[in-house]
C-alpha cells in the first residue's frame, strides 16, 4: 500500500535550507582549504562539511543541537585517537582495528554508546584517506575536525535560523 503524504510549507522550507546549508558548508570549506591542500583535499574537506552538515539537520532545533553536540563529541574523540596515531605510524589495517575498538571503548566510558558509529566512520574516513595521502598524514585529522565543526556550526545555524523566521512568519 502506497501512503501519500501531502508536504507542507515547512518541508519545502525545510528541504531548501538544508540543500543550501550544504552546498554553503562545501563552498566554504572547498575555498578555505583552497590555498592550503591539494585538490583532492580541498574536495574532501567540502564533502565532509556538507556531511557534517546533513547530520545536524533534525526535526527541531533543540534536536540539531544535540546532533551537533554529539557529532562534536564523536569527532573529538576520533581526531584524538587519529592524530596520536598518525603522528608516528603509518596507516595499517591493524592501526584502524584498533582505533575503532578503541574509540568504542572511549564513547562507552563517555557513556556515548549512540556516537560510537559516528566516531567509528570519522576514524574509518581519517585513516583511509591518511593511507590515500600518507605524505603528512598527521593532517587528516585536523582537516577533518576543522571540517565538521564548521560543517555543524553551519548546519545548526541554519537550521536555527529557518525555524525561528519560519515561527515568526506564521505566527507560531
Amino acid at each position: 500500500m502506497i501512503v501519500r503524504a501531502r508536504l507542507s510549507s515547512w518541508n519545502v522550507i525545510y528541504s531548501l535550507n538544508m540543500g543550501i546549508a550544504c552546498a554553503i558548508s562545501y563552498w566554504v570549506m572547498t575555498h578555505a582549504l583552497a590555498s592550503i591542500v591539494d585538490k583532492d583535499s580541498e574536495f574532501l574537506g567540502g564533502m565532509w562539511a556538507a556531511v557534517a552538515t546533513l547530520f545536524v539537520f533534525r526535526a527541531s532545533r533543540g534536536d540539531s543541537l544535540s546532533a551537533g553536540a554529539s557529532r562534536l563529541l564523536a569527532t573529538s574523540v576520533s581526531f584524538a585517537l587519529c592524530l596520536a596515531y598518525l603522528w608516528f605510524f603509518p596507516f595499517t589495517v591493524l592501526g584502524l582495528a584498533a582505533l575503532i575498538g578503541i574509540g568504542t571503548l572511549a564513547m562507552m566510558l563517555l557513556g556515548r554508546q549512540e556516537d560510537i558509529v559516528t566516531t567509528g566512520i570519522t576514524t574509518v574516513v581519517v585513516m583511509v584517506v591518511a593511507a590515500i595521502s600518507p605524505t603528512d598524514a598527521w593532517q587528516q585529522p585536523v582537516l577533518r575536525l576543522v571540517d565538521t565543526v564548521v560543517g555543524v556550526g553551519i548546519g545548526v545555524g541554519s537550521k536555527w535560523a529557518a525555524s525561528y523566521l519560519y515561527s515568526r512568519a506564521v505566527g507560531k
